[in-house]
């Protein structure tokens, strides 16, 4: 008996460490909460901790404060189906075939971070559109790639359940158009001290315009606010990583729908108190793209080969150094709305880095803004909505002091664009043949064009292009555009058009 205990008392002594062990190595394996808040058509350069003397965004000034700020983080593509899509698939937006056009499918072929990060044990919901606009129902998806829909994040946070992560998508609505006309001054936006940038007039119309988007702004700030308050209010801030950013630029012209850096560059905030940096400022170039591998490095997941984006824990972790940084990143777009005749898109290119963006536009022969008179890439797209800055320009655009503003923003454009952006941040000039950046623009194409091979574009390689201008559209009222009486009076235009014939 003795002997007994005496051998099996090392053995006991053995296990009960392998048990501290385990339960150690569990502490240890926590997976933190991802906590996302989305605007919709917001760019970077109009939130106060960017700069923005006007704009009211308390709640974004303070989450920057407590974490890392992106000073260079841009959309794949500036238009929401395909920016979300490129997003959650971690992957540049022309390897996603439909995924690449507004109002289209998510292909089932793709592996998104949501369904990676639940079928290895996180709960994951969203709230508003999440991906799209488009259709999941069409391939067959039982819900939107975006997660379980919630009708708000305290009501995924009274379901969740205790033990498990979660990832929660909260994808506001603002500042999407339409806006209510006169919501800036009545929010106490002094219309008359709003910046209007070199590509828009400076009229009260459009400074009215801005005004009305800064009250959408200070909207969403709310919003943010009120998610924090009740992520705090659950008891699990400390253990969420909490990601603010826009998924593409704003609702203008030259904006939203334009590899201009209004359509792509969008702002991104991500904090993690105790665990990421605080109160840096970083000039990365990095895209939402990035976002996936981060959210599934942080869920301990492996990250699938195909994704292109990068993990972004090297730069906002403490006691890390920042990684080498990209020289360059390279962005997209196919078709946004249905806005030409049969449907046909406007295929473009760019490549960014921090002093210069090229564009290559595949069809120049094209209306870049979409076929007249409705110019409908840029939003009011089927004139039956309030939108003063576009109606403005139309409106004027024979008058010598508008008709730059009108070109432009609406006119056809050159094969190959670029700029200078430390020295023209607004893109006004269009350096591509001028012999003194012509080594630039040779090594900017060339670069780009390396990138597009590598990553495998049907535009650079043998591939299926067609289907940019063939996939389904699931919103037949924009094919069939009817304008408002009173835009009908204003612009004398017919009670109906018809771009499938």
């Amino acid at each position: 008996m003795k002997k007994s205990a005496k051998f099996l008392l090392p053995l006991y002594l053995m296990l009960v460490s392998l048990m501290a062990c385990n339960g150690e190595k569990k502490e240890t394996a926590k997976r933190p909460n991802i906590l996302m808040i989305m605007s919709d058509n917001q760019s970077w350069n109009h939130v106060g901790a960017y700069g923005d003397s006007i704009v009211r965004t308390p709640n974004m000034d303070k989450l920057a404060k407590e974490g890392v700020q992106f000073e260079n983080a841009f959309c794949s593509s500036p238009s929401c189906t395909p920016a979300r899509a490129a997003m959650l698939a971690g992957q540049d937006t022309w390897r996603l075939r439909e995924g690449s056009n507004l109002w289209s499918i998510m292909p089932t072929q793709y592996k998104i971070y949501t369904d990676l990060l639940e079928s290895d044990g996180y709960q994951v919901g969203f709230q508003g559109k999440g991906w799209g606009p488009g259709s999941f129902e069409a391939n067959g998806r039982k819900h939107n790639p975006a997660g379980h829909p919630f009708n708000s994040f305290s009501d995924f946070l009274q379901v969740k359940k205790n033990n498990q992560p979660w990832c929660y998508w909260i994808s506001s609505h603002e500042p999407h158009r339409p806006y209510s006309v006169g919501s800036g001054t009545k929010a106490g936006i002094d219309s008359n001290r709003v910046k209007v940038p070199g590509y828009l007039p400076n009229v009260p119309a459009v400074r009215g315009d801005i005004a009305d988007y800064y009250a959408a702004i200070e909207q969403f700030d709310r919003e943010l606010g009120q998610a924090l308050a009740e992520l705090k209010k659950s008891g699990e801030l400390e253990n969420t990583v909490i990601v603010v950013c826009s998924d593409n630029g704003w609702q203008m012209p030259r904006g939203l729908a334009n590899l201009y850096d209004f359509g792509t560059h969008v702002p991104l905030i991500i904090s993690w108190p105790g665990k990421f940096k605080q109160g840096l400022i970083t000039d990365h170039l990095v895209t939402l793209n990035d976002l996936a591998p981060t959210f599934l490095e942080l869920g301990k997941v492996a990250i699938p080969k195909e994704m292109t984006g990068k993990s972004l824990l090297p730069i906002v972790q403490k006691d890390t150094e920042a990684p080498n940084q990209r020289e360059f990143v390279v962005l997209g777009r196919e078709r946004h709305a249905f806005v030409r005749q049969y449907g046909l898109g406007y295929p473009g290119r760019a490549i960014r880095t921090k002093d210069f963006l090229l564009i290559k536009n595949y069809e120049s022969n094209r209306w870049p803004a979409g076929d007249p008179p409705f110019y409908g890439d840029i939003d009011p797209y089927m004139l039956n909505w309030p939108g003063e800055t576009k109606y403005y320009i139309m409106e004027h655009k024979d008058d010598p002091k508008v008709k730059r503003f009108f070109d432009l923003g609406m006119g056809k454009r050159p094969e190959i664009e670029l700029f200078d952006i430390k020295n023209d941040p607004d893109e006004l000039r269009n350096l591509a043949n001028e012999p003194k950046y012509a080594a630039i623009k040779a090594d900017l194409l060339k670069k780009m064009d390396n990138y597009l091979i590598q990553t495998q574009d049907p535009r650079s390689v043998a591939g299926d292009t067609k289907v940019w201008d063939t996939a389904p559209y699931f919103s037949e009222v924009d094919k069939k555009p009817k304008p408002s009486k009173e835009m009908q009076k204003r612009f004398k235009l017919d009670t109906a058009y018809d771009y499938l014939k």
